[in-house]
């Protein structure tokens, strides 16, 4: 889908009209916590001082961050960005307003918006159109708010659960990721470009394959991976959604910072993917190249370096960029490189209307209130569609009324814990603190010392209370757990056992833990780890973790209570794959309920006794064992798990090789068949670039429910190393019992493209075996047949 753009004269001629110092202030930003002024006698909470953006951005505003500190509800919000962006068209040039921009993978990151489950859970739907609908909403909200773009989705592919941002993420797989992405991106700018606002691919590129997983580490990846397999995200929002806008990450590929890779940002980007909007920095990125990467000796040399390469915007603020001038007057830097930059720019403000004199090609849409009905059908869609059901030996579902149900668990009657970061919740949580570091609360920290940044490593003993209480404060209406289960079978009871914490003053007593489920005819253990900024979480950005395991003592607690030999059934709430064999090796059934957010009790309450018959699907493999790491399905043929030697190729002290669940895994209360669609003559065929699998689904139980069909493909000779599968097209599928139904599985040809030997990207002639099952592994249909080649017409950037 082709963007909406401003007539390039246009723009060209008003890069003309402005001085350097103008144009330089177009590409950075301004932190809106840097303009409080003190709160007036008798208020509460931070009041802007226009003046102070008077005095210090006297050449205009490129960018509003951190405005999602502003307001507690849409009202404040939205007058408090209309006097702000007043005070920008002032100060700027021939009245051209700041991009406000604000994150919002599960809705905009601020108390007044609506909040979706996390990307992860999304992507465990595996319903794209579900995802556009919540972001649809997210737009509206936006729009009526005074928010122009939108720093998301999260594209990154991530293999390695020890990284703590997975559940920002769609998962391990490229295809997956890529339709979850394009689907986020056209529900944020619309099918017909006509939102107003805008949406952010972040962060390109390679962020989620960090070395150890380390956050911000460097990036051990070939072109080839790099260009065919982590960029299929961004090439298709490009290509099918108009993204205007890529975020840099903070990784470096080879020994260049992906904030100065001209390679990256301008011959890989602009030109290999087409991109024509702007490139806006991760937030201290440019920074970085002083602090951590070391590539430059000065602020000036940053940005020298940083803009060179092809990164517009600075952000949150101008720190490097406001020495452009300086760099121009020294020879250092071409102002022509700083026009090319400003015109990008500019062409995004008038874009999203900022920029009185410069009309769009097509009208926008009048801005509306986001449908708060729509946003709570959508999100208790997408929580019962992103329940995944791991394993399950027939003791689920229960029955209301029914056995004596016992409930544990240190996650059962807490609401936080459903949430992830980049939610209302976690931004609360943020300015809870901060404030408790600077009021001296959190003991061996000096207030006087600390850095902001310092928050997220920052242990803060006792907290949790009051994050919980933020939770339910924001969702007064969202029960736990234990709350939605009992709202069905009031005579559910509760043990409090177990705990988050590693250094938990009382060890668990097995005597305590028989005595407190001895009347228990099931038993049900909520478990897992709380994901979030700032507090005592093991999971989050900057929360990487060397063993993704449950916290605490929770292991240990499932353990003791399979060995009272009561019936367990055991809800794991995480963001991300953790290594979970000892806790399916003594459960009788295992649920993950992936940061639901405020809809996660009702849904999973609402599994458990089958009035949601369960059809999510993994997005990410489960590991067995650490030492696997990282471990995916779509390795390369000679690599990974489904190598034809065997265990001859694996890990010696494994029995097992594979995973422990494959990704694409998730059972149902009902079974499923696929077949051939005998009806037709060919059942799997190529035309006009299309590879179709005609086939019958049928519901061969007697429950209705929905399932996930997936097609795989294998190129079958390549004169490069290809993976030993690849999604290519996946369909979600709703089956009364005993029905059948003929399903058409298409993908053109081009998934298959990747960067020949020769540097074309492309696939060559030959066989294609293409496969369809319930998940990586579970393949129940398969089929060969010849393609010719394809090539794109544009070089490889190998």
């Amino acid at each position: 889908m082709a963007a909406v753009q401003a007539n390039p004269h246009d723009i060209a001629d008003l890069v003309s009209r402005l001085t350097l110092e103008q144009k330089i202030a177009q590409l950075g930003g301004v932190g809106v916590p840097q303009l409080f002024g003190p709160p007036p006698p008798g208020g509460t909470g931070p009041v802007v001082d226009t003046g102070r953006l008077r005095e210090e951005r006297p050449y205009g505003v490129g960018h509003f961050s951190l405005a999602w500190a502003l307001g507690e509800d849409t009202d404040s919000l939205r007058a408090a960005l209309a006097d702000l962006q007043a005070v920008a068209r002032e100060v700027s040039p021939f009245g051209i307003g700041a991009l406000v921009h604000f994150e919002g993978i599960s809705g905009l990151v601020h108390p007044s918006g609506p909040q979706f489950p996390t990307a992860w859970a999304q992507a465990a739907t595996w319903d794209s159109e579900l995802v556009r609908r919540a972001s649809s909403v997210t737009s509206a909200h936006m729009r009526d708010t005074g928010v122009q773009l939108l720093f998301s989705p999260v594209m990154d592919i991530c293999r390695d659960p020890r990284w703590g941002r997975v559940h920002e993420t769609y998962g391990e797989d490229p295809e997956l990721a890529a339709q979850m992405s394009v689907a986020f991106v056209r529900g944020i700018q619309g099918d017909l470009d006509d939102t107003g606002v805008l949406a952010t691919g972040k962060h390109f590129l390679g962020y989620g394959v960090s070395e150890g997983a380390l956050n911000q580490a460097q990036t051990q990846l070939g072109k080839r991976t790099l260009v065919d397999e982590y960029a299929e995200p961004f090439r298709r929002a490009i290509r099918e959604a108009g993204l205007s806008v890529v975020m840099n990450s903070y990784n470096e590929i080879d020994g260049i910072p992906a904030a100065a890779d001209h390679w990256l940002l301008t011959e890989f980007l602009r030109g290999a993917l087409g991109f024509d909007g702007v490139v806006v920095s991760d937030y201290d990125a440019v920074n970085m190249l002083r602090t951590a990467h070391r590539t430059a000796g000065t602020h000036g040399q940053a940005a020298v370096q940083a803009l060179s390469a092809g990164l517009d915007v600075e952000l949150p603020g101008d720190d490097n960029y406001s020495h452009l001038a300086d760099e121009v007057a020294a020879g250092r830097l071409d102002e022509q490189v700083i026009d090319a930059a400003v015109a990008r720019a500019l062409a995004i403000k008038a874009r999203v209307g900022l920029i009185p004199s410069l009309g769009r090609a097509t009208r926008v849409a009048a801005a509306v209130r986001a449908d708060r009905a729509e946003a709570a059908e959508v999100r208790r869609a997408m929580a019962e569609r992103a329940i995944v059901l791991l394993d399950n030996d027939g003791t689920l579902p229960l029955t209301p009324g029914g056995p004596r149900i016992v409930v544990v668990g240190p996650a059962a009657d807490e609401l936080r814990i459903h949430f992830g970061a980049y939610t209302s919740a976690a931004h609360n949580e943020m300015w809870e603190g901060i404030r408790a570091v600077r009021t001296g609360q959190v003991p061996g920290i000096d207030p006087a010392s600390f850095a902001f940044t310092d928050i997220f490593q920052t242990r803060l003993p006792g907290i949790d209370p009051a994050f919980e209480a933020v939770t339910r404060r924001l969702h007064p209406d969202a029960p736990s757990v234990l709350d939605a289960l009992r709202a069905v079978d009031p005579k559910v009871d509760f043990a409090s056992l177990g705990s988050f914490e590693a250094d938990s003053a009382q060890p668990l007593d097995p005597a305590a833990v028989a005595g407190a489920v001895a009347a228990a005819d099931v038993v049900v253990a909520v478990v897992g780890e709380r994901t979030g900024w700032v507090g005592n979480n093991t999971a989050g950005e900057g929360q990487s973790t060397a063993s993704p395991t449950l916290p605490g003592d929770q292991e240990d607690l499932v353990e003791l209570l399979a060995a009272t030999g009561k019936p367990l059934v055991t809800v794991v709430v995480s963001g991300r794959p953790l290594l979970l064999e000892k806790v399916a090796r003594a459960s009788r059934a295992v649920v993950l309920a992936p940061l639901l957010g405020e809809a996660a009790g009702q849904a999973i309450a609402d599994v458990l006794f089958g009035r949601v018959n369960p059809s999510g699907r993994i997005p990410s493999t489960f590991p067995r064992h650490l030492g696997q790491l990282p471990l995916y399905h779509g390795h390369h043929h000679g690599s990974g798990y489904s190598h034809p030697t065997g265990t001859r190729h694996g890990y010696g002290d494994l029995t097992a090789q594979g995973p422990l669940y494959p990704f694409g895994h998730g059972l149902s209360y009902t079974t499923f068949a696929v077949e051939p669609d005998e009806t037709h003559e060919s059942v799997l065929d190529v035309a006009d670039g299309v590879i179709r699998a005609r086939l019958t689904v049928a519901n061969s139980g007697d429950v209705d429910g929905e399932t996930v069909v997936q097609l795989y493909a294998r190129d079958e000779l390549s004169a490069v190393v290809r993976p030993v599968r690849q999604l290519i097209a996946f369909a979600r599928v709703a089956l009364a019992a005993g029905e059948r139904r003929q399903v058409v599985l298409e993908a053109p040809v081009e998934r298959l493209f990747h960067t020949m030997a020769d540097g074309r990207r492309g696939v060559a002639p030959g066989d294609i075996t293409v496969m369809a099952g319930f998940s990586s592994t579970d393949i129940v249909w398969s089929g060969t047949t010849v393609i010719d080649g394809a090539y794109e017409d544009t070089p490889g950037h190998h």
